[in-house]
């Protein structure tokens, strides 16, 4: 309750990040985690100094909870699906927590904490901690659009399902009468959208793989894939 008169009510940092966890990533504000603990925003730039601040300090207490596993027996590609699908599954049951990830990653010691564990596990799988940081931070961020785009769809969803649906109809038509479409489209799997995700990720890895496999230079990939797109 807020406090009315006498000495203005106090806040610790527990209860900041305990209030921010409570409204979740996406209703994440000063505003809205002060109101809560009934009191002023002033009180609680005491502990934060900014919105950034506040998003960084609830961000990383949740990403704090992620234990990565890694099986020995996943050759590389399996590996690094598996670490991929895992922090989907993460973002996915922490609303919000992807688009935090996707301005910046790692932004604080909770995010660093997961990359020194992904490196640690591509150095044991023959890659240089230069090469691996490059590898881990790639999979990341691509895993991390993956699931903002995702979240973004649920939200929409959420918002005006019947909107949506009628959306997702007036793109069907518009592909079933295009002259050099519609066969081709018709023809194509409905695949569900998690094994879409699955199967795109998995595309995805194996050309980082094979652009950087263990042993290769970064310079030497970066060279490469620069020289790719020359003229472009």
């Amino acid at each position: 309750m807020p406090n009315i008169g006498g000495r203005p009510a106090m806040v610790a940092v527990d209860d900041i990040v305990r209030a921010g966890r409570e409204l979740g990533m996406r209703g994440l504000s000063v505003k809205a985690v002060a109101v809560r603990l009934g009191v002023t925003a002033t009180a609680l730039y005491r502990h934060v100094e900014s919105r950034w601040g506040l998003e960084r300090l609830v961000g990383e207490s949740i990403l704090a909870e992620l234990r990565l596993r890694d099986d020995p027996r996943h050759d590389l590609e399996r590996h690094l699906l598996s670490f991929a699908l895992q922090m989907r599954a993460f973002m996915l049951e922490h609303p919000g927590l992807a688009g935090y990830l996707q301005l910046l990653f790692p932004r604080g010691d909770g995010g660093q904490r997961l990359l020194n564990i992904e490196v640690d596990a591509l150095v044991r799988r023959g890659y240089e901690p230069g090469a691996a940081i490059v590898l881990s931070g790639a999979v990341a961020s691509m895993t991390i659009a993956m699931t903002a785009s995702e979240e973004n769809s649920a939200a929409a969803e959420e918002a005006d399902g019947d909107g949506l649906d009628r959306e997702r109809e007036a793109v069907r038509d518009r592909l079933s009468r295009d002259d050099r479409l519609a066969e081709p489209s018709a023809a194509l799997p409905q695949v569900p959208r998690p094994e879409y995700v699955r199967l795109l990720l998995t595309a995805s890895i194996r050309g980082l793989v094979g652009s950087c496999p263990p042993g290769r230079p970064v310079a030497e990939m970066v060279a490469d894939l620069a020289a790719t797109g020359e003229g472009l």
